[in-house]
């Protein structure tokens, strides 16, 4: 039960997240179940993409026998590179899964070459 005890005093945590990359955009989600878009602040500072919030405790009469579920507050940072277009982030939540998209810049994607015949 030593565990429970150190669940309880643990007040941060971290989402779990995956981060992949399409043709145009890398795209981040991460689980937070019964974190709502309003307890949830997403931000750009400089290169670092910036998530911070809370997920609030529920009110309980008795006490826990085992506590797994994170609660309380979390702040995650993730460092962009200079290809994603800080202009063009988005974020979405829904079912519990944040999804953030990141636009890469025009001027970074792969472009074709055309080849020209003598």
């Amino acid at each position: 039960m030593a565990d429970v005890q150190t669940m309880e005093k643990r007040r941060t945590f971290c989402a779990p997240c995956n981060i992949y990359r399409e043709d145009s955009k890398v795209v981040l989600t991460m689980e937070m179940p019964g974190v709502s878009k309003d307890e949830l602040e997403v931000k750009i500072d400089g290169n670092l993409l910036i998530l911070h919030g809370s997920k609030k405790a529920k009110s309980l009469q008795g006490r826990y026998r085992v506590k797994e579920i994170p609660e309380g507050d979390f702040h995650q940072e993730y460092t962009i590179d200079d290809t994603i277009d800080r202009e063009r982030i988005e974020a979405r939540m829904e079912k519990g899964i944040l999804t953030l998209t990141l636009y890469i810049k025009e001027s970074e994607k792969p472009r074709k070459i055309k080849v020209k015949a003598l």
